[in-house]
């Protein structure tokens, strides 16, 4: 299926590695050209020699998500290179796991500036670019925890909800203008991250990464965690033509891990 990417600019946060990274390399397999950005300089260039070695249009600009005047920048200069911006995919790392006690305004404050302000920013600089194009497609990375929260993940549960809020009611007003938007939700994939998880639980534990990685998939109804591909190719579809009539939704890819039948 020709998804309709060719030549598309598109902007993927934090993708230097995981879910941010394999959208990334999903919309470029379709022709997109792709801006990828990372706070690491190290880690973002060798993912954007990767990239250009297997024939995708490319640009690595390092940037943090919690930083106002980075996104600014990555938009602008995303624009400056390629010309336009079609497509926005938001991400940016999770907030630290703990309990309600545990923390105080300053981990709330910076929680919210890290998973939502940093979705609100980069919309906000991007939307412009789509509105006069009177197309774009806008995809949030968020977590199947909005679902079916994680019981050590208070701030994450509580913050990405505000991200689907956002999406929900943002869809509503600019749908006219042609853009649509939409929201990722993970499940367990076998990013990096996980392994090195897996790694340290397994130190832990006594046992090994493998025995972890699938003790994860358990109680997933698909009995495996998902690769970091299969979660790209969704984004690449809502970010492509054929999912033109496809706004205001929140898509579980976590192998029905997420018991709600809504």
């Amino acid at each position: 299926m020709d998804l309709g990417l060719k030549d598309k600019i598109a902007l993927v946060a934090a993708s230097s590695k995981g879910l941010g990274r394999a959208s990334a390399e999903a919309i470029a397999a379709e022709g997109g050209k792709v801006t990828i950005c990372a706070r690491n300089a190290e880690a973002l260039n060798a993912t954007r020699d990767e990239m250009l070695a297997a024939g995708y249009n490319v640009l690595a600009i390092p940037a943090d998500m919690t930083s106002a005047e980075d996104i600014n920048k990555v938009v602008s200069q995303t624009v400056e290179h390629f010309g336009d911006l079609h497509i926005l995919v938001t991400n940016a790392g999770g907030p630290p796991a703990g309990y309600f006690p545990g923390f105080d305004d300053a981990t709330w404050e910076s929680a919210v500036n890290l998973t939502l302000m940093s979705t609100v920013r980069l919309i906000r600089a991007a939307l412009p670019h789509m509105q006069k194009a009177q197309w774009g497609r806008i995809i949030n990375i968020t977590s199947m925890s909005v679902k079916e929260p994680v019981d050590t993940l208070v701030l994450s549960n509580s913050i990405r909800a505000a991200v689907h809020g956002l999406a929900k009611t943002l869809s509503n007003q600019v749908g006219s203008d042609g853009i649509t938007i939409n929201n990722v939700m993970p499940g367990y994939t076998l990013t990096d991250r996980i392994k090195e998880l897996a790694v340290f639980r397994a130190e832990q534990n006594g046992t090994t990464p493998e025995e972890i990685i699938a003790g994860l998939g358990n109680p997933v109804p698909l009995g495996r965690v998902g690769q970091p591909e299969e979660f790209g190719a969704v984004v690449a579809f809502l970010a492509s033509e054929k999912a033109s009539y496809v706004t205001g939704t929140s898509i579980p890819v976590d192998g029905g891990f997420i018991k709600a039948s809504f």
